[in-house]
């Protein structure tokens, strides 16, 4: 028998007990990435999810990154990188959002790809939305279509679809 993407994922996730703090299970998808096939099979899940549904992607400040650029390539499409505030160094626009303890900027280049794009928005984790959320915010602000978020791994019980606007989300796995 094959095994399928979410039971592949699960595997090669590392599973950590109480980390960063009493009662947490982090989940980390670092040996995710170091593993060739699973890495292509996880790019190539993401890449079918959306097929033709979009003109670039963007890939979420850090993690987020690895996984845009991949599925730009297998794509042949351009990535647009979500990035935290001062790390641009043309013009940008912003989208300030609410953290638990603060508040982080996002920031992206205003003329990197046409207006009116469709970009497909990539990140490892979906949690709480907010991240997520704002990258939307700040890409419909700046005239892109948000055709939709893809996701490794999605962490159900905090409810991080709710903020994301009744946009399409394919997560490879729910936890």
């Amino acid at each position: 028998m094959t095994e399928s993407v979410e039971q592949m994922i699960d595997r090669l996730c590392a599973k950590i007990p109480d980390h960063p703090e009493p009662g947490v299970l982090f989940r980390d998808l670092t040996p995710l990435f170091a593993d060739g096939d699973g890495f292509k099979r996880t790019v190539d899940a993401l890449t079918d999810a959306f097929r033709g549904q979009y003109d670039c992607v963007a890939g979420v400040e850090a993690r987020g990154f690895m996984i845009a650029a991949a599925v730009a390539y297998a794509s042949g499409v351009g990535i647009v990188p979500v990035r935290k505030k001062g790390k641009l160094p043309r013009e940008t626009i912003s989208q300030q959002y609410n953290l638990e303890y603060g508040t982080e900027t996002l920031e992206i280049h205003t003329d990197d790809v046409p207006r009116g794009s469709r970009v497909l928005v990539l990140d490892d984790v979906l949690a709480t939305g907010g991240t997520l959320g704002a990258s939307a915010s700040l890409l419909t602000r700046a005239g892109f279509n948000v055709a939709g978020f893809g996701v490794i791994m999605e962490l159900t019980a905090l409810r991080g679809r709710a903020q994301l606007g009744g946009h399409r989300v394919r997560a490879l796995l729910r936890v």
